[in-house]
Order: C-alpha cells, then sequence, then structure tokens
C-alpha cells in the first residue's frame, strides 16, 4: 500500500512542469520557515528561561502556544499570500489582520514576562524577534518593498518604545531593536526574493506560449496570404469568363461553349493549386526551417543543437521535413517545460532521417498509439503529409523525453500517387472517388467541345 501511494506521488511529482516543481519546494520553505524560527528563537529559548514561579509559567507557556497558532495561521493563509503576489487573486486582508492581532497579543504577553520579571535576564529579546515573523511572512507577499519596511520601522518603534515603558533600559532595548529590524529584514530576503523568481519564471513561461501562439498565427497569416494569391486572380477570371458565357449565350452565340470550357478548365487548375498550398507541396528550404527552429527555440530559453545537413536533398523531401520541423518546434514551445532540444538529420543512400528529441514531455500512457497530450491533431497531419512523399512518421515518450522520428525516402514517389493521397487526405475522399470527380470535369469538357 505504502509503495502504490510512493509511485503514485512519483508520477505526480514527474507530471509537474519544471516552474510548479520550483514553486512546490518554495513553498515547502515558506511553510517551515516560520516553525524553524519557532523552535530555535521562540519556543526553546523561552520554555529553557522560564522562572519557577506561577505568574511566569502561565504567561510563559501562554506566549508558547500563541506563537504556534501563528505558524498555524501564517501555514493557513500562505497559499492565499503567494497567489496574490503572483497575480492570481485579490490581497488576502483578513489573514494579515488575524496573523497582526495574534502578533499584537503575543507582544502583549511579552511585555507583561517582562514586568513580571518571568524571564531570565536578555533571553526574552529573541523571543520578541520571532514574534513578527509570521506576521511579516504575511506582509512580505501583500505589499511593496518599500511600504513592507515603512510598516516593520514603525512597528520595531512601537515595541522597542512599549519595553521601554515596562522598564528595559540601554543596552537590552538597543539590541532589541536591532533584533526585531533583523527579524523583519531576514523575512524580506527569505520570501520575497523566492516570490519574485517564480513571478519572473511565471512571465517567462507566459511568454514563450504566447510566442508559441504568434508563430501560429503568422501561419495562419501566411497560409492565408497564399490562398488569397492562388485563387485570388483565378477566381476573377472566372467570373469574367462566366459573365461573358452568360452574354454570348442570351444571344445565341456558339462561343459561349469555348468560355464555359474555359471556366472548367480555370476551376481544375485553381482546385490543384489549394489543394498543393493545403497539403504543403509548395517547396521549403529544410535547411532554413532548421535555423529558424533553433532560433525560436534558443530565444524561449530551450537549448537547442542541430546537427546534420539538408544540402543535396530533393525539394519533395525538404518540403516534407521542413513540416516536420515546424510542428516537432510548436510542440516543444508549447507542451511540456523542454530544457534542450536535439534535432538530427540523418541521410543515407536511401533515406533522410530526422529526429526530433526533447526532455520536460508530460507523463503519457506508453506505446505508439497513445500520443502525448496535446499532440494528437498535429502528429496525424504529419502522418498525412509524409504519407504523401512514403514517409513514416514514428514518436515515443518515456521518463520525460518525447523522441520524434520521420523517415522519407530519397526516390520521387508517383506524383500522380502523391497528389492523389494528398487529396483523399485533405478531402476525406478516396483516391478512386477523387479520381472520377476530376474525370466527370473532364467527360464533360469534351462533351461541350463536340457540341
Amino acid at each position: 500500500m505504502l509503495l502504490d501511494r510512493a509511485r503514485e506521488w512519483r508520477r505526480r511529482w514527474d507530471g509537474r512542469s519544471k516552474i510548479e516543481k520550483v514553486e512546490f519546494q518554495s513553498t515547502a520553505m515558506w511553510h517551515a520557515l516560520p516553525w524553524i524560527f519557532y523552535v530555535s528563537w521562540g519556543s526553546l529559548p523561552l520554555g529553557l528561561s522560564l522562572r519557577h514561579d506561577a505568574t511566569a509559567q502561565i504567561l510563559g507557556w501562554t506566549l508558547i502556544a500563541v506563537g504556534a497558532t501563528q505558524c498555524v495561521q501564517a501555514n493557513r493563509s500562505l497559499r492565499r499570500s503567494v497567489d496574490h503576489f503572483l497575480k492570481r487573486r485579490d490581497l488576502p486582508r483578513r489573514d494579515i489582520a488575524v496573523a497582526g492581532a495574534l502578533m499584537a497579543v503575543a507582544y502583549g504577553l511579552a511585555l507583561a514576562l517582562e514586568v513580571a520579571d518571568g524571564v531570565k535576564e536578555g533571553l526574552l529579546s529573541l523571543t520578541a524577534m520571532y514574534l513578527l515573523i509570521p506576521f511579516a511572512q504575511s506582509l512580505a507577499f501583500a505589499v511593496p518593498v518599500r511600504a513592507f519596511l515603512a510598516r516593520m520601522a514603525v512597528l520595531d518603534v512601537v515595541v522597542v518604545a512599549a519595553f521601554a515603558a515596562a522598564g528595559v533600559r540601554d543596552g537590552r532595548l538597543i539590541g532589541l531593536g536591532a533584533l526585531i529590524g533583523f527579524g523583519a529584514l531576514l523575512t524580506l530576503l527569505s520570501c520575497r526574493c523566492g516570490a519574485w523568481t517564480l513571478s519572473v519564471m511565471w512571465e517567462a513561461d507566459r511568454a514563450r506560449e504566447v510566442e508559441a501562439r504568434l508563430a501560429v498565427a503568422e501561419e495562419r497569416l501566411r497560409f492565408g496570404r497564399d490562398l488569397h494569391d492562388v485563387m485570388g486572380r483565378n477566381l476573377a477570371v472566372i467570373a469574367l469568363k462566366s459573365e461573358l458565357a452568360v452574354q454570348l449565350a442570351r444571344r445565341g452565340r456558339p462561343e459561349a461553349v469555348d468560355q464555359m470550357v474555359e471556366v472548367q478548365r480555370i476551376a481544375q487548375e485553381s482546385q490543384k493549386e489549394v489543394r498543393e498550398v493545403v497539403r504543403g507541396y509548395r517547396e521549403i528550404d529544410l535547411a532554413v526551417e532548421l535555423a529558424g527552429a533553433q532560433g525560436v527555440l534558443e530565444a524561449a530559453g530551450i537549448t537547442c543543437r542541430v546537427t546534420g545537413s539538408a544540402a543535396g536533398l530533393p525539394g519533395s523531401v525538404q518540403s516534407a521535413l521542413g513540416w516536420v520541423v515546424r510542428e516537432a518546434a510548436t510542440n516543444v514551445l508549447r507542451h511540456g517545460d523542454a530544457g534542450r532540444c536535439d534535432i538530427a538529420l540523418a541521410v543515407d543512400e536511401r533515406r533522410a532521417t530526422l529526429t526530433v528529441e526533447n526532455d520536460g514531455a508530460p507523463q503519457a500512457p506508453k506505446g505508439p498509439q497513445a500520443p502525448p497530450q496535446g499532440r494528437g491533431s498535429g502528429l496525424a497531419g504529419l502522418r498525412e503529409r509524409l504519407a504523401a512523399v512514403d514517409g513514416v512518421l514514428d514518436f515515443a515518450s518515456d521518463r520525460g523525453v518525447f523522441r520524434l522520428t520521420a523517415q522519407v525516402p530519397l526516390r520521387a514517389p508517383d506524383h500522380g500517387a502523391g497528389r492523389e493521397r494528398a487529396a483523399g487526405a485533405g478531402t476525406g475522399q478516396e483516391p478512386e472517388q477523387e479520381q472520377e470527380q476530376d474525370q466527370a470535369p473532364e467527360q464533360g469538357r469534351n462533351q461541350g467541345a463536340v457540341a
């Protein structure tokens, strides 16, 4: 039973991103911080220095209990305070008020102990330094640094004045003020610096996600421009020739048939060009895609190493593998939490093999039929593109490492068959059905010519 729980905990831990792991560790440290100070500065020195009369014992152990309550309250409110600093929720004013009230009660008990002379001389200052730690921790996440320092300075002055009124003089009073200031600065550094680091990391993660979305949006704009270039002129010609055919038909002119045959031809060419745009048949420079992927990944803070050369590869092979590089780079940016990415291109006499491997992959079921989360549709599209050039795609994820392998033969496949497969993949129809559709307009054109 314990072993199963340990395995489940390990799976959950491995499934976290690097930032989530850092945040978890920081939160655990912040939870432990007030308890460490409570034992070393609060309960232990105070319990060992209490005098044996009843008043001192009652006040001392009550103060120890209130100090423990301060730690419990600090732990309860910590998650809300950190979320406020990371701009995930509003300021937890109630938590800060409760922490401040407990601190005021604790300092009141400390003053009562001082008046009753219930603690050996000099040891109460160490406990007084601890009493502000839980409140200072909540305040460090809630307000700017200047506001925190100003409030701690006011609190220091008030506590020193209260102990002075209780009869503390000279060096003890100066030491008390210095210890309280030291405790406030130590809490600020231990809490604020870690929280600031977390906020920077989350901002970088959001920036990387935005960058990936912008890359997708740029690709959509490029596709829109290509589609406009392909279809704009052809549609304008079709509209003009159709209007001309209508006018000729109304006048009984036989040239109307020729115009409609031309419309059919332009429509068929437009259909083929649109298929080429959609399936990525336009030539892509693989070397440019590799350099671009490396630049984008390194700009996102991911170490990227590219090995191999695309020189001399056929245009169809470069085009197919270029799409693999684009999709793989997008997946690395958008999914998981990669720290490195290795892209290797190997070419032999028969085929070109592209391998993309990155760490930080989310946990996923093992096996070739279990794609990582969020990657299924992209990999399915890559399989369709590679199938058009007789290529194959394989991927695997193990222990946080995702490997994508694409193989494309160097011999040029039958161009007509490749287009039929691409067309079938794009329209959801079988290649034979596409042939029938392409042949039907051709038969109509022949019939029109005969008429």
